[in-house]
């Protein structure tokens, strides 16, 4: 009786594996087997922060509405001058308005002394001016109400000969009003100052003079009207006149004088 050999199961296995040729057989049958020890992990995504819409459409938002400000602002500004310039066109032709007029009528000099003090460091200035102005308002429909005066006399090379004053009046329509005044000074001038007006009264015309006068006036138009206070500034011009040499005042020939009226308009700290 013959007897028969049975191979065992894992012979026949491995057997199987090397008549197939492939030496990774049992590797392959194992991860078959167990496919839950090579599965591949999910790849975790970088993070990238998401854009803020909402914040560019908040800046524009700001813009738009700094842009739709600033041309109503514009806006607002243009109508308002070309509403003034509207009013101030139909004012002018209304009422035709005229700046006042002022001349200088008599102008005496009853001193105008220049003597040195003892040790040449300075020179005293004595002076006595008399003076008649006179004011015109040549309009129809506007009354000027002045404030006092201050007047300033002075030479041609700024140098100051004196100080002055007018009372307030009141200027109606086509009115004229004459009024005097006295001139005086008594103060100390440096050398510089002494040495140009020595040179002034020796000329043979005279010393040339310029009469300022400020003030502030208030205008009423056509009787109802009024405006705040504007400030003027009267500035004569063309004054030359001659020291006395005895106890009688010297005379000025004004016939050449002309005085003029600007306005005098403060911005902060600024007149212009």
């Amino acid at each position: 009786m013959t007897d028969r050999v049975y191979p065992s199961s894992k012979a026949a296995i491995n057997g199987g594996t090397m008549n197939g040729g492939n030496m990774n057989g049992g590797t392959a049958t194992t991860t078959a087997a167990n496919p839950t020890a090579t599965k591949p992990q999910p790849l975790r995504q970088p993070y990238r922060p998401q854009p803020q819409y909402h914040h560019r459409r908040h800046r524009r938002s700001n813009r738009s509405l700094c842009c739709c400000c600033c041309f109503w602002s514009i806006l607002i500004f243009l109508i308002l001058a070309l509403l003034a310039a509207i009013a101030g066109t139909a004012l002018y032709v209304l009422y035709r308005p005229h700046r006042p007029e002022f001349t200088v009528t008599s102008f005496k000099i009853g001193k105008l002394n220049l003597t040195d003090s003892p040790d040449g460091a300075s020179s005293h200035l004595a002076t006595r001016f008399n003076l008649t102005l006179a004011s015109k308002n040549p309009n129809n429909h506007l009354s000027f109400a002045y404030e006092s005066f201050a007047l300033t006399l002075s030479a041609n090379n700024d140098v100051r000969l004196g100080n002055g004053s007018i009372p307030a009046f009141f200027s109606d329509t086509k009115n004229f009003t004459s009024f005097r005044s006295i001139i005086t000074a008594a103060s100390e001038l440096d050398v510089e100052s002494a040495k140009s007006l020595r040179s002034d009264l020796r000329r043979k015309g005279g010393v040339p003079m310029k009469l300022q006068m400020d003030t502030k006036v208030k205008v009423t138009v056509g009787g109802k009207l009024k405006s705040k206070n504007v400030g003027i500034r009267v500035t004569c011009q063309q004054i030359k006149g001659v020291a006395p040499k005895g106890k009688s005042p010297s005379v000025v020939d004004v016939a050449d004088s002309h005085c003029k009226v600007d306005l005098r308009i403060k911005i902060w700290r600024w007149t212009f």
